[in-house]
């Protein structure tokens, strides 16, 4: 009985070049996400913290100095005249530590700000209170709900609704690409509000991450999730299969280092902390804390950048319909002058192979393309 039949070595060949060619996106992948997440997490230092220390008389003042002598650049140290001014910074993030020195020393604290910055602040002031042999008592002026005891639900909702609007943006690009781009378009609107519901589901009944407000984190995690879905469909016209890559590096790696959620820009280097200003994760997380925690203190400015790449992601929209309407018009162009040309070989005795011809080619065409996209919907899954 003779063995089955094996593959030819050129086919092989080729399927092995086939498979080593798409080892580029996970090892892109691998190499961006050690960068960005090593870099912006590895090794956390203050820089320009700022802390109030409480009192107007000179030990107060002495003590305020001295430490920002000692801390190199790492605290941004003032005095403020009570407790009750203390409280108003630590309620508007103008500060995120106030020190209370006395024979009973207090540290204030905004644990709804960040609670790995409150612990760097606690650090420094427990070795403060400790050198003038006392005890350090924490007061939090703006503590978390009690689902979200460290402060950093917030950003793994980010998380979910980040992970569910791009990798929609594959389906709807990829299973999605004979649709015009109007419906695309309304798909992407569609699915984001049922990614944001999805959120506001685990923000408010399923784990408690907060207790009020609910419809406000709702706005925002729509406006965020519909940004990154528009930018998506958009870019996948230019881009198509290096669209999941390219949000990834926007809407991941750059995205979730710089919002926030884990360690604030005080804690970061220059790089990640400059994006914290602009992009939309830090608009999402930062959005939140100032709805739910702080009387929606600087919401605006937080909104404004939602709003921002939602309009980028509009303006994406519009560019892609234009190049999609060019290259329709290239293709009618194309398959006209193709018609004049069969017409011409038919009345000369040639249609049957030139026909045969074209039909491979439009073959081979679809079966190209229908690869295509299980290639793109495969990566996002494995992403």
């Amino acid at each position: 009985m003779s063995a089955g039949p094996s593959a030819a070595p050129g086919s092989t060949a080729a399927a092995l070049r086939h498979v080593l060619g798409h080892f580029v996106t996970p090892l892109l992948m691998c190499i961006g996400m050690g960068l960005a997440y090593l870099g912006a997490f590895h090794a956390p230092e203050p820089h320009d913290l700022r802390v109030d220390v409480v009192g107007s008389g000179p030990s107060a003042q002495v003590l305020a100095q001295t430490l920002q002598d000692k801390s190199d650049g790492a605290l941004s140290v003032r005095t403020v005249p009570d407790r009750a001014a203390a409280v108003d910074h630590l309620k508007t993030q103008a500060s995120y530590g106030a020190y209370l020195p006395g024979k009973h020393p207090e540290l204030l604290v905004a644990g709804a700000s960040s609670d790995t910055t409150a612990t760097v602040v606690e650090k420094v002031f427990t070795k403060v209170a400790a050198g003038q042999g006392d005890p350090l008592k924490v007061t939090d002026t703006a503590p978390t709900a009690d689902g979200d005891p460290t402060g950093q639900g917030i950003f793994f909702l980010l998380v979910a609704v980040s992970i569910g609007s791009y990798a929609s943006v594959a389906v709807i690009g990829g299973a999605g690409a004979v649709l015009a781009l109007r419906i695309r378009a309304a798909l992407a609107v569609a699915a984001s509000l049922v990614v944001s519901v999805i959120g506001v589901a685990f923000a408010g009944p399923v784990f408690s991450l907060v207790d009020h407000g609910l419809g406000g984190l709702w706005a925002m995690a729509w406006l965020y999730s519909a940004g990154i879905l528009l930018i998506g469909v958009g870019l996948h016209t230019f881009l198509k299969r290096w669209t999941t890559l390219s949000l990834m590096v926007l809407f991941v790696m750059l995205n979730f280092t710089s919002s926030g959620g884990i360690f604030r820009p005080e804690l970061q280097s220059g790089f990640f902390a400059s994006l914290h200003s602009f992009w939309n994760g830090a608009g999402f997380v930062e959005g939140v804390r100032s709805h739910v925690y702080f009387g929606g203190h600087a919401l605006g400015g937080h909104v404004l950048v939602l709003a921002l790449w939602f309009v980028a992601g509009m303006a994406l929209i519009g560019l892609a319909g234009l190049a999609e309407s060019k290259r329709r018009r290239a293709a009618v162009e194309t398959a006209a002058d193709a018609g004049a040309v069969a017409g011409s070989a038919e009345a000369g005795g040639a249609h049957g192979p030139g026909h045969a011809a074209r039909t491979g080619a439009g073959a081979r065409t679809e079966a190209g393309d229908a690869q295509e996209i299980e290639e793109e919907l495969e990566e996002t899954v494995g992403v």
